[in-house]
């Protein structure tokens, strides 16, 4: 696994921090109406909210694979073990 620096994470939220307030305010001087003002802000929200559900979802997946895969390798490590033993 990847250890990532306090300084790196911080980075990320300061990015993620700072386009959120970009969007929010091109969205509050955005020329339109508050109905599509509002129809706009949720799609922004649901999209969010999706994104993070995607990115949870994947990285679960590559840790289940990893266990797997390491659970497989130890199997296979302990008959190997067993084999050389007795042979």
């Amino acid at each position: 696994m990847l250890d990532h620096s306090k300084t790196w994470i911080n980075f990320n939220y300061v990015c993620v921090i700072v386009a959120y307030i970009m969007l929010a305010m091109s969205l509050w001087l955005m020329p339109v109406n508050l109905a599509t003002k509002g129809y706009l802000g949720m799609g922004i929200v649901f999209l969010s909210g999706s994104l993070v559900t995607l990115v949870k979802t994947l990285h679960d997946l590559r840790l289940q694979s990893e266990t797997t895969h390491k659970i497989e390798r130890a199997r296979q490590d302990k008959l190997l073990q067993e084999f050389a033993s007795t042979a």
